[in-house]
């Protein structure tokens, strides 16, 4: 994330895609909250293109000797506006040729 400020948690999909079979520049995104549109963008949001930060965080990560590893998830930055998550709220993200993921926030720990 690019200001690790921005979330408190992430939700990955099941299903990869590689890298090379998405315009990630172009592909655009829609967010839903409780089924109304509160968010949209695409790559292009992010630096111009996700990959740009990627390679930022990478080549910053190996001078300090602490290179990427196989495997890492990378969050590069948001690809339109960030809302806010209340309990209650149910969420879902679409990115095209990607896919989409969905998520609920419970009321747990509410009132005590």
């Amino acid at each position: 994330m690019a200001d690790n400020a921005s979330s408190g948690l992430f939700v990955l999909g099941t299903i990869p895609v590689a890298v090379s079979d998405v315009d990630l520049r172009l592909c655009g995104m829609v967010l839903e909250k409780d089924g109304e549109q509160v968010s949209f963008g695409a790559g292009a949001a992010c630096l111009g293109h996700p990959l740009h930060a990627l390679a930022w965080l990478a080549r910053i990560l190996a001078e300090v000797g602490r290179p990427l590893e196989p495997g890492s998830i990378v969050l590069s930055g948001a690809l339109g506006p960030m809302v806010d998550a209340r309990p209650g709220d149910r969420f879902e993200a679409r990115i095209e040729g990607v896919g989409s993921v969905r998520v609920g926030f419970g009321n747990v720990g509410i009132g005590k």
